[in-house]
């Protein structure tokens, strides 16, 4: 997700005046500098969480082991002033574990309610493929409605709220694959890659100098960010326009998917409308009140990915879901 190219001759819309949409674009920015005092690179893992907390989505993180995955979502959290639970997923986790349950107080003999840690504004789910699916789905009213219902009550969940999750694509043993609904109500599946030599040399050198992952306030991380800034930035967002032109080429580029001869399962309607919503917070991220083709280019991948299902001879063949988005938005018409 860099940034995109200057506009296109021809291209109209304004750079959004000064105003809170614009303290709020600094206050997120500073969000980079902030985390680099933990994380080495991750610049795309970091704007993809942020443009998930401007639409009101969630997360699905994914890497090997030792990428900093979760310490990525820890550094977020000390650089917002949010409140942030982690839950450790684990095959003996019980749904009650992460919504809460009923409790009986013998003093008053009366049931009550003990909130679990979904109850918070940004929940860290740790390796979400290692419970089952009974568990897995705990997260789904949670995730699409912003509530949990117990004992038939619903329970309003604190706004913003977003669930980034973490998992591990390389183990099969012990874990359960998330099914394509669950995976459905990620607004973004970020890749966690390995990082280059100079950013592994400057992970080391950073340890040896004493840094402790375990101690993020020791890593002078402060919270640069908070609700305020986060609600004017989706005001600002909701603003951001959108041409028929860009409405018609994010539906063209999803149709494309579910005629591709590579794919079993397609975007559907809701992916369209998630990479719509994607795109709109980066053009406004990156400085303009309107979105161009680039912005819905550079979101395509992370929104997608997760959205869509390879036939198992494509599979075989070494086709991934990357490789057929890019060909897609390379033979999907561009308007001008």
């Amino acid at each position: 997700m860099s940034a995109p190219p200057p506009v296109p001759a021809g291209t109209t819309g304004t750079t959004e005046t000064l105003g809170n949409g614009d303290t709020a674009r600094a206050s997120l920015e500073a969000l980079r500098s902030e985390i680099a005092k933990a994380v080495v690179g991750q610049d795309p893992a970091v704007t993809g969480l942020v443009v998930a907390l401007l639409c009101r989505g969630h997360v699905l993180l994914e890497g090997v082991p030792g990428v900093a995955k979760t310490l990525l979502v820890r550094a977020l959290a000390a650089s917002l002033e949010l409140d942030t639970k982690r839950v450790q997923f684990t095959p003996d986790l019980m749904p009650s574990d992460v919504t809460g349950s009923l409790v009986y107080d013998a003093r008053t003999a009366e049931f009550s309610f003990q909130p679990g840690p979904v109850f918070t504004n940004l929940l860290l789910a740790d390796e979400i493929n290692r419970t089952p699916p009974k568990t897995q789905s705990s997260l789904l009213e949670a995730m699409e409605e912003r509530q949990v219902t117990v004992d038939g009550t619903p329970r309003l969940l604190p706004d913003p709220f977003l669930v980034a999750a973490t998992q591990n694509p390389v183990e099969y043993e012990g874990t359960y694959p998330l099914p394509e609904a669950q995976l459905d109500r990620f607004l973004l599946k970020l890749t966690v890659p390995l990082p280059s030599r100079d950013e592994e040399i400057n992970v080391l050198t950073r340890h040896s100098d004493g840094f402790n992952p375990r101690d993020l306030r020791s890593a002078g991380i402060r919270p640069v960010a908070g609700p305020a800034d986060l609600e004017a930035a989706r005001n600002a967002v909701s603003r951001t326009k959108v041409s028929s032109e860009i409405a018609g080429y994010v539906v063209d580029i999803c149709r494309a998917t579910r005629e591709s001869p590579s794919l079993s399962l397609g975007v559907s309607p809701r992916g369209a409308t998630a990479l719509l919503s994607t795109a709109r917070a980066w053009a406004w991220l990156t400085g303009r009140d309107y979105v161009i083709p680039d912005d819905v280019k550079a979101l395509a991948l992370p929104t997608l990915r997760h959205r869509i299902q390879l036939r198992p001879e494509a599979e075989m063949e070494g086709v991934t879901p990357d490789s057929v988005i890019t060909a897609i938005l390379a033979h999907v018409p561009v308007p001008r």
